[in-house]
């Protein structure tokens, strides 16, 4: 009888886990781009019965993870999701930290001003103050950004040493269109003036409507932990005013850095 009982325990958790992977489809179907489904959306995208769907989203909204609209009857994530994500949000220190000085930083120079922090290959946004401005550039928590040529991106790469950068790049996971073997070293050399001059700047590069300006924030062991970034769109930002903008950046990425114990100077990685 043992095996019987064995076998029954062992389907049992494999249907529990199936349930748990099937609900995890579902809240990740919902995304920036598409934050508002209906069940036959949902169901196409995680390729489950539809049936199944309605089952698993009637658990989510008992659970406030997912809210219906009252109108269209479709669903999007509600703020059950948040409060799942508080404890960690809350652990990250320099989130806190931080945020006055980008309220400080948005207030000066009229944009928006975000932090970023790294996942190895991706500039996470965490936390932003948007712009007062009716025209403006916002970012939504958790978009990720691994292009070359964003500056925050950059910021980060730039306090890696060159092999880990170099092979971030040839592994695709920086996206760099068109690398070869000159814009490979012409790219490592742009990061050690970044490094040298505290700042990257994204003036059109990813896309030419915005501008981007990035600042590291360093913890007191002197590692890097966050960037600051300035984005606002491009028309209100004049070449000449780059050099003012990316002082505001600076001064606002050593503010939060000295909370949190740190300094501004670290050793360099080039070589």
């Amino acid at each position: 009888m043992a095996p019987t009982s064995s076998r029954a325990t062992d389907s049992g958790e494999t249907r529990g886990m199936s349930v748990l992977q099937n609900g995890l489809a579902v809240l990740r179907a919902f995304t920036v781009e598409e934050p508002v489904l209906g069940v036959s959306e949902i169901a196409t995208k995680v390729g489950l019965h539809k049936s199944t769907v309605s089952r698993i989203l009637a658990t989510l909204e008992t659970e406030e993870l997912v809210e219906r609209e009252p109108t269209s009857r479709r669903f999007r994530l509600g703020l059950g999701v948040i409060a799942m994500a508080g404890p960690l949000l809350a652990d990250l220190d320099v989130r806190r930290v931080a945020f006055p000085a980008l309220g400080a930083l948005s207030r000066r120079v009229g944009e928006t001003a975000a932090l970023m922090v790294w996942d190895g290959g991706e500039a996470i946004c965490v936390e932003q103050v948007p712009s007062p401005h009716q025209v403006k550039h916002t970012t939504p928590l958790g978009t990720r950004y691994n292009t070359a040529s964003s500056s925050s991106v950059q910021v980060f790469l730039a306090h890696l040493d060159p092999f880990t950068v170099r092979s971030l790049l040839l592994k695709g996971i920086i996206d760099y269109p068109g690398l070869d073997e000159g814009s490979l070293d012409a790219y490592l050399v742009r990061l050690q003036e970044i490094g040298e001059r505290g700042y990257a700047v994204n003036y059109g590069e990813t896309s030419l409507e915005e501008v981007g300006i990035a600042a590291p924030v360093l913890d007191h062991r002197g590692e890097q932990v966050a960037a600051v970034l300035l984005s606002a769109p491009r028309f209100r930002v004049s070449s000449e005013q780059l050099g003012l903008l990316a002082e505001a950046v600076v001064a606002a990425a050593r503010e939060v850095t000295e909370r949190l114990g740190g300094s501004m100077t670290r050793p360099s990685h080039a070589g």
